[in-house]
């Protein structure tokens, strides 16, 4: 059986006359870190909500495991196991810890919700601690780890997170990506944009460039870690740096 979680073929993708994914092509192999790259407006975010149907594609295919995800709903997507943690903060604030989870869990039901509770739980102590106080009073990192548990409650295979570590101090950043990594090794799909990078080619296993939503570079990211040539990665210019000798040692 094919290793091949997500592949976009041909896709083309957009608002209304402009498209921003021009004909991209990729996989995403099943319990990796695929992390996507590039300078702003080259498609990174639009990815992930071309993947959780909040775009319809106009031309192309994506399939989870083989099979075409395209014209899904959300929640059929939460239904085969994907969840999307979208950029900045989504949560009620006027709602409680507790509540929040809740509702992160409404599709799944409120008695499997609360049997999943503090298993997600003990993945984020801090939040632990706090469950009965508004989700507006939490810290930054706080509330990006209980929107995180929010989608683990439904036991994903497939995690889309945009920006996770906007906001947060250093530390937290840790912690967030080393639970991600954590989760990839224990089967869970992960696809990322971060604006971190060097900080998230450490923990993930495959680095995506792309520019005006074409794919230009897909290749291991310890070897893009490695590679003098970047930093062009995320000015423009990823041709370039594909096409540019190593640097010798």
């Amino acid at each position: 059986m094919s290793d091949t979680c997500i592949e976009f073929n041909d896709v083309v993708a957009g608002y209304k006359d402009f498209m921003i994914l021009n004909n991209l092509s990729f996989k995403a192999q099943t319990g990796s870190i695929t992390l996507l790259l590039g300078p702003n407006g080259a498609g990174k975010s639009t990815v992930l909500k071309t993947l959780f149907g909040l775009l319809k594609p106009r031309q192309g295919t994506i399939k989870l495991y083989g099979e075409s995800v395209v014209g899904l709903t959300q929640k059929d997507l939460l239904a085969k196991g994907i969840a999307f943690v979208p950029q900045g903060r989504n949560l009620f604030g006027q709602l409680t810890v507790w509540q929040n989870l809740e509702l992160g869990g409404i599709t799944i039901g409120k008695e499997l919700t609360h049997e999943r509770t503090p298993e997600v739980l003990e993945f984020f102590p801090r939040v632990k601690q706090r469950m009965n106080s508004m989700a507006s009073a939490l810290s930054g990192g706080e509330q990006k780890q209980l929107e995180i548990g929010r989608a683990l409650l439904l036991r994903p295979k497939v995690i889309l997170i945009d920006e996770p570590s906007i906001g947060l101090s250093p530390m937290v950043v840790g912690d967030v990506f080393k639970l991600l990594r954590k989760l990839a090794d224990q089967g869970t799909t992960v696809l990322m944009v971060e604006q971190n990078v060097k900080s998230a080619l450490k923990i993930s296993d495959e680095a995506i460039a792309l520019e005006s939503g074409r794919l230009v570079l897909q290749k291991p990211a310890s070897e893009l870690l490695a590679d003098p040539h970047i930093e062009r990665l995320f000015l423009g210019g990823a041709h370039a740096a594909n096409a540019a000798p190593a640097a010798t040692v």
